[in-house]
């Protein structure tokens, strides 16, 4: 698939790892018949334990190699499983100003307007708003905003950050299934299926934001730190394993960059890193 690189306005192609599993999955009757086994969080959880172990290490350099994952900087020797690798920190910088918004992870991102009865078509799935969301939250101040979509494949670096200085209002995790979160799980409405946990924020130069991590399939765990204030750019949380996605919901009164707009209606994803700009507090 292509997806479109800013800095060297061009396309690239980006191998899609584990295709043909994704599809036998999707596209064929037998692979339908073992999904319904697939998407069970379980089979994650179990997953999960394997990469925790000792005896996943010997997995660390393959999965470097083949996925194309840029390991300067770290010693691949101190890592005790395949789980600290891939959930590795690093140091995170951005030179945004404060009315700026910047990227909350290392990922491919395609943006969606919020109608103003509070509908969201992403792709060709058609949501309302509460249904990603669950009860519990005001939506009237997203009515005319935008659902930003950060999709994080594997080979991505998979802890993200706050998109703004602020305190966080409510949290709730909503139990579902892992889907995958790529295009070809489109008919299966992942963003109301899959398991995911709903922030709502009050940021100090946008006002009220919704940040939604969605579990993925091999996604067993969203882990988020417990906060209760916070500082643009401070991390939030990470997944482990499998790549996964971020939902930022805003207000109408933040303003998308127009190349990431025009890219989504072309139909194609943006690649973006955390704390790049992408956005801005719409002029008065």
């Amino acid at each position: 698939m292509k997806i479109w690189q800013r800095g060297t306005d061009r396309y690239v192609e980006e191998p899609e790892y584990g295709a043909a599993a994704l599809r036998f999955l999707y596209e064929t009757i037998p692979g339908r018949m073992l999904l319904r086994i697939a998407v069970d969080p379980r089979v994650s959880q179990w997953r999960a334990k394997y990469q925790k172990s000792p005896r996943s290490r010997k997995d660390i350099l393959p999965f470097a190699e083949r996925c194309g994952v840029d390991l300067t900087g770290y010693d691949v020797s101190q890592f005790a499983c395949f789980n600290d690798f891939f959930t590795r920190k690093r140091e995170n910088r951005t030179d945004a100003k404060e009315e700026e918004l910047i990227s909350v992870a290392d990922s491919r991102l395609s943006v969606w307007p919020v109608s103003e009865d509070l509908v969201l078509t992403i792709k060709h799935s058609r949501y309302t708003l509460r249904e990603v969301v669950g009860g519990g939250v005001d939506l009237e101040p997203f009515a005319g905003g935008h659902c930003l979509v950060f999709r994080l494949a594997v080979q991505d670096y998979h802890r993200y950050v706050f998109p703004d200085a602020g305190r966080v209002v409510s949290s709730v995790k909503i139990p579902g299934e892992l889907h995958t979160v790529r295009a070809i799980s489109e008919q299966y409405r992942v963003y109301a299926r899959n398991s995911r946990v709903c922030t709502l924020l009050e940021t100090e130069h946008f006002g009220p934001m919704l940040q939604i991590e969605v579990g993925a399939m091999l996604v067993g765990a969203i882990r988020n730190h417990k906060v209760t204030g916070f500082q643009r750019l401070q991390e939030k949380g990470y997944f482990e394993y499998g790549g996964s996605t971020i939902l930022l919901i805003v207000p109408k009164s933040v303003q998308i960059d127009e190349d990431l707009l025009e890219q989504t209606r072309l139909g194609f994803e943006t690649q973006v890193r955390v704390g790049e700009i992408i956005g801005g507090k719409r002029p008065c």
